[in-house]
């Protein structure tokens, strides 16, 4: 895991390229220049790597949204989703590097999403082109680059997924290096909550620590003398969000941001840093981790929340205690919604009249109701609930 900082330190020294040798491997720009690699030296990057390269979507502007994969199909699947927001890109950078050098691991499967908003990206937005937040879009998949994180979700179910980000401080409270999150979403199973949770405070903390970072959670103002929580100001609980949908979706994961007022390498070196303790999470809890997700994918029953987090108690009526069999669509709202549904993996049965029934008996059973209940912050369309299917 060393290797990963390793190769940072000795690549960013100097900024100057060196002679090319035939056994050197491939450098990122960012690491031969200090700037920011450009579109077009990420794909000349990723070609000369050689790694498995599979475009999963197309942007509205016409670039490529790409999937890497660094090691054989194996049991164990890791997702890094890099830099959702184009304006920050330290998330990226890292992220290309990490593919070249990371240290293999028999059964497991490392993928990457470089470049998750490509025209943000080449535009230096938050949004995509069309100015949407792709981070906000995990549910209802109106963006190209949604979409494609969602049938990589679909199609490979990671077990892991690590989602990189950068923050701006708002001093007095938000001025740490590093900031990380687990799912919130009370819908989340609990051992997947937990085993995120952990990663985030056994793993990703000490290792940004060590290394001379200073970290804390995301999404709450901390009173600099008192240690206290003031207030917060992130959407914890937002099913739309990477970590809180990966989490629905069983994947044990988490959120990390560094600080953009860092030069650019401390920022790379930092999720460098916390992409270590990803891998030491992976390598000591695999067998945790494939149980939990296990365990979430399996047919549950209980409540269903519509509101409140792990550290905010719902209201009772955003608690479903005896959550419907089903919920049925019309023809019409399949039509409009069908696509969807199976991004996210989600089955349905087809009724006599043409009308379809979403049962929630299936693995996606968490997800269901945020998508097709009136009473969901964000849901696709206002289905029927039916008590017996």
């Amino acid at each position: 895991m060393r290797g990963l900082l390793i190769a940072l330190a000795a690549a960013t020294l100097t900024f100057t390229a060196a002679p090319a040798h035939a056994a050197e491997p491939p450098r990122t720009g960012f690491e031969q220049t200090g700037k920011w690699t450009t579109q077009d030296e990420e794909q000349a990057y990723l070609k000369a790597l050689g790694l498995p390269v599979t475009q999963i979507g197309t942007t509205a502007q016409g670039r490529p949204v790409q999937l890497v994969r660094v090691g054989p199909k194996a049991r164990t699947v890791v997702l890094f989703i890099c830099s959702q927001h184009g304006d920050e890109p330290s998330g990226r950078e890292a992220c290309l590097i990490a593919m070249r050098d990371l240290p293999r691991r028999a059964g497991v499967t490392y993928l990457f999403v470089p470049n998750a908003n490509p025209d943000g990206r080449v535009a230096n937005t938050r949004g995509n082109s069309a100015g949407i937040d792709i981070n906000r879009d995990h549910l209802q998949l109106q963006t190209a680059e949604a979409r494609a994180m969602a049938a990589v979700i679909r199609d490979w179910q990671p077990d892991v997924i690590h989602d990189l980000h950068e923050f701006g401080p708002s001093a007095p409270y938000y001025v740490k290096d590093v900031l990380w999150l687990w799912p919130r979403n009370l819908n989340a199973q609990q051992d997947v909550h937990d085993l995120s949770e952990s990663l985030s405070r056994s793993y990703v903390k000490p290792a940004v620590e060590a290394a001379g970072r200073t970290s804390g959670v995301y999404g709450i103002y901390v009173d600099p003398v008192t240690g206290e929580p003031v207030r917060q100001v992130a959407g914890d609980h937002q099913e739309r969000i990477l970590r809180n949908t990966a989490a629905l979706k069983h994947s044990t994961g988490l959120l990390l941001e560094t600080n953009v007022t860092g030069t650019p390498r401390k920022r790379v070196y930092s999720h460098l840093i916390a992409v270590d303790g990803t891998l030491k999470f992976v390598g000591e809890k695999r067998s945790l981790i494939e149980r939990a997700n296990a365990l979430s994918r399996a047919v549950r029953s209980g409540p269903v929340y519509f509101g409140g987090a792990d550290n905010q108690p719902p209201s009772p009526g955003q608690v479903d205690a005896n959550p419907p069999c089903g919920y049925v669509l019309t023809a019409a709202q399949f039509t409009q919604i069908g696509d969807e549904l199976a991004l996210h993996g989600i089955s349905s049965q087809y009724l006599r009249g043409g009308d379809r029934i979403v049962p929630l008996k299936q693995e996606a059973r968490a997800l269901i109701p945020l998508l097709l209940d009136a009473r969901a912050d964000g849901e696709l369309v206002a289905a029927r609930p039916v008590a017996r299917c």
